[in-house]
């Protein structure tokens, strides 16, 4: 079950999730629209390694922003701090930064229940766009969930956004030793 806006802003009083720093004009009938925070980082190589680390460079935000180019990917923070121990958070592009031709996730729009952080968003474009840090980039709605529930415990918890793929440390765990 989806919670309603009205619904998202009771749970943020209650403390059941976490949005800092939450404004209630951002919220939406059954969503809240986050920011882009001010943190990028891009490959370094065009090439990458599931089972290698991948380097990455950061890039500065300068005042007018960053062009991105639909020839890259761009690791890029949320400025707020969002997440539930009780709800699962699942994050979408608004309609509006779809339009421009932004995904702002490849593959992963579902936050493990606990992981209580900025998160990183996967930003790719069909062409050329700017793009703002503070600028309203994406929903994130808010699902009751049934069953027991474990909290998030992995590889990207307690790590500063915008952090770059580890894979490679799901490829040393499941490579079988040299015979």
């Amino acid at each position: 079950m989806i919670l309603t806006g009205s619904a998202i802003r009771d749970a943020v009083t209650r403390g059941e999730i976490v949005i800092d720093p939450f404004d209630p004009q951002q919220l939406g009938p059954n969503s809240y629209d986050f920011r882009l925070g001010n943190r990028c980082r891009i490959y370094r190589d065009y090439e990458l390694d599931a089972a290698r680390e991948n380097p990455t460079l950061e890039l500065p935000f300068p005042p007018d922003g960053i062009l991105l180019q639909p020839t890259r990917l761009y690791l890029v923070n949320t400025l707020e701090r969002m997440g539930s121990n009780r709800y699962v958070p699942i994050i979408r592009g608004r309609s509006s930064v779809g339009r421009l031709g932004i995904f702002i996730h490849i593959t992963s729009d579902l936050i493990d229940i606990g992981s209580i952080n900025q998160w990183t968003l996967q930003l790719h474009t069909i062409g050329a766009v700017r793009i703002r840090p503070g600028m309203l980039i994406g929903q994130v709605t808010f699902w009751s969930v049934r069953g027991q529930v474990s909290f998030y415990s992995g590889k990207y918890a307690d790590r500063e956004s915008p952090v770059p793929s580890l894979s490679y440390l799901d490829c040393l765990e499941r490579v079988p030793p040299n015979v």
